[in-house]
């Protein structure tokens, strides 16, 4: 389980290695107040980054990090580019296995940043059992993509943040896929703010699981799936989320694909159809502030390809 106390131990070591996201006013004209955290401006396009960080940070403080293997990572691109990036920062190798169905933007970008990239089955799950399988043969670190308490922790910075330059917010809108985000923010914020999971309809890994009293395996499709297509809520973020009473909306693809092109219209701001997710709880209604609330939407990532809008 994660804490607040671990949250700030990560944001502490991870200084001068993440960027500090701005917080921006939205203008609306809605009975609430509407602030964005722009967290799509964090290295490699999105939060993982914070996550990626912690992890590779705490393995070479406590001698795990061979810098001769370096690590590995299954994802289907943000947590892929995140952990090359802050592997090539720490000067080892980076090895990221990818569904076959991940972007060739993504996909690009990991070659860029200068991992080995290895292409393997059609979703995640089969990605990371590979990469698992991968980690225990090579002696190599596996970063997680949101299910280990120092990618959990690392994310969170994104939680304190927010309360340092918005202090009064009621209420955090964040996407959910594996859970991560959400679950270290909530551990962040928790006794100061109510955080909201937004999820596609296409894959609610908090919301089955809420549902159920436990994490399950859910069917995994959809617009949103390259970013929040994990098969089932990672075990940190759903103890963090039953303990701090977290929400869970759902929306549906029209619904983000609506909303990411008002964020550009309106706003000129460009992310991906999974950050895009907890703003569409607003338009569309899943989420509906009382009048006077401070609402906070957590822009998480913007690996996307303006073309096409």
């Amino acid at each position: 389980m994660v804490t607040r106390e671990e949250v700030e131990a990560a944001y502490s070591r991870t200084a001068g290695w993440v960027r500090h996201t701005p917080v921006t006013e939205s203008g609306n004209a809605e009975p609430y107040h509407l602030w964005f955290k722009c967290e799509y401006m964090q290295h490699t396009g999105s939060f993982k980054a914070r996550g990626a960080f912690n992890r590779l940070l705490t393995a070479r403080e406590s001698g795990e990090l061979n810098p001769e293997i370096g690590i590995v990572v299954a994802s289907g691109g943000n947590a892929g580019l995140a952990n090359a990036y802050a592997a090539a920062k720490l000067g080892v190798p980076a090895t990221v296995f990818v569904p076959e169905s991940a972007p060739a933007n993504k996909i690009a970008k990991l070659h860029k940043i200068g991992a080995t990239v290895v292409p393997h089955g059609t979703e995640y799950a089969e990605a990371y059992a590979a990469a698992v399988q991968f980690a225990e043969e090579k002696g190599a670190i596996y970063c997680h993509a949101y299910d280990q308490p120092e990618i959990v922790a690392g994310a969170g910075g994104v939680g304190l943040e927010l309360l340092d330059e918005l202090p009064d917010v009621d209420t955090i809108l964040v996407a959910v896929g594996g859970g991560g985000l959400m679950g270290g923010i909530a551990a962040a914020t928790e006794g100061r703010a109510h955080v909201v999971g937004v999820e596609p309809e296409t894959v609610p890994t908090l919301h089955t699981a809420l549902a159920t009293g436990e994490p399950v395996d859910v069917a995994v499709s959809g617009i949103a799936a390259d970013s929040l297509g994990a098969r089932r809520i990672g075990e940190i973020g759903f103890g963090v989320a039953r303990r701090t009473g977290v929400q869970s909306v759902l929306v549906s693809d029209e619904d983000i694909v609506a909303a990411r092109r008002n964020l550009w219209e309106d706003h000129r701001i460009v992310v991906e159809h999974g950050a895009a997710a907890a703003y569409a709880a607003l338009l569309s209604g899943a989420y509906n502030p009382r009048e006077g609330e401070t609402v906070a939407v957590i822009l998480c990532g913007a690996n996307t390809d303006p073309a096409h809008f």
